[in-house]
C-alpha cells in the first residue's frame, strides 16, 4: 500500500486556475514593430535619423542631464561596434593545436594517432 501525502496550500506560490498567457497568445510588443511604427508616425524618419535630432535638441537647449543620457546611450552603442578583437596566429600557432585537437580526440574515440 502506498502512502501518498498532500501538502495543503497556503495560497501561496504554485499555479492558479486560469493564470498565466493563453494558448497561442503573441507577443503584442516586438521590437520589429516599434520600428515600423516610428518609421510610420514620422513620414519614413529613420530612428537614427530622430536619435540624432533628439540629442542635437538636447545640446541645443542646454539640457546636460538629458544630454549626458544621449552621449551614453550613442557612446554604448558605438563603443559595442568599434570594440573588436583581432587574433592573428602564425602557423606554428595554429599546427599546435591542430596537433592537440588531434590527441584530444584519439582520447576521446580511442584510435590510436599515427
Amino acid at each position: 500500500m502506498e502512502k501518498t501525502t498532500e501538502k495543503k496550500s497556503k495560497g501561496r506560490g504554485g499555479a492558479r486556475p486560469g493564470a498565466g498567457r493563453k494558448p497561442g497568445s503573441k507577443n503584442h510588443i516586438t521590437i520589429e514593430g516599434l520600428l515600423q511604427q516610428v518609421h510610420k508616425q514620422t513620414q519614413g524618419q529613420e530612428y537614427e535619423e530622430l536619435l540624432i535630432h533628439d540629442f542635437l535638441e538636447a545640446r541645443d537647449s542646454h539640457n546636460k542631464d538629458l544630454l549626458l543620457k544621449y552621449h551614453n546611450l550613442i557612446l554604448n552603442k558605438v563603443m559595442n561596434s568599434l570594440a573588436k578583437i583581432e587574433v592573428n596566429e602564425g602557423t606554428d600557432a595554429v599546427e599546435a593545436k591542430k596537433a592537440a585537437f588531434a590527441e584530444a580526440l584519439a582520447k576521446l574515440t580511442g584510435i590510436k594517432q599515427e
